[in-house]
């Protein structure tokens, strides 16, 4: 990785919320936002991303006023992990020419007691909470926290916010 990248993901995490609360928990996170960007550059081609067990969940993923998630490529086992260099969901937008453009990823976890009211076991990444609980937006998806990255597209709402004003659906 060039040093202009870490120096990007870098400043893209300051954007994304409250720091830690302490230098090692910044220094942990920092260092699994590199390895999630790392191990997801080999995404920006879609055809190894679907190699990969990644598959397209629906169309594009769009909320007036908002902002976009884009198109979602899905690799259900990595459901219910936070391993940073897994992520369950790779977001893609079309470039003009009509190719898909990595522009982030997504941990999804689902909730153990399938209750919205509770959240005791909710997960953390990158010193960040994830959202939720949630209900599934597609039949059979349970209840769940997800957290979204805008690891390869900045945010101009921040790094960890759901939607990107700068993603455009079709």
């Amino acid at each position: 990785m060039t040093a202009a990248a870490v120096a990007a993901v870098a400043s893209l995490a300051l954007l994304g919320g409250p720091a830690p609360a302490t230098a090692a928990d910044d220094d942990a996170a920092h260092a699994d936002l590199m390895a999630a960007y790392s191990s997801t550059q080999k995404y920006h081609s879609v055809e190894r991303a679907v190699a990969d067990g990644y598959t397209p969940l629906r169309g594009c993923i769009a909320r007036e006023g908002e902002g976009a998630m884009g198109y979602h490529y899905v690799n259900e086992a990595h459901n219910n992990r936070t391993d940073p260099t897994r992520p369950a969901a790779l977001m893609y937008e079309k470039d003009a020419d009509g190719v898909l453009r990595l522009v982030g990823v997504e941990w999804f976890v689902e909730d153990a007691d399938q209750d919205m009211a509770t959240d005791d076991d909710r997960p953390v990444m990158f010193g960040q909470p994830f959202l939720g609980p949630s209900s599934g937006v597609e039949a059979g998806v349970k209840v769940h926290y997800d957290l979204h990255v805008w690891l390869h597209k900045p945010n101009p709402k921040g790094m960890f916010h759901e939607w990107n004003p700068e993603v455009r659906c079709p």
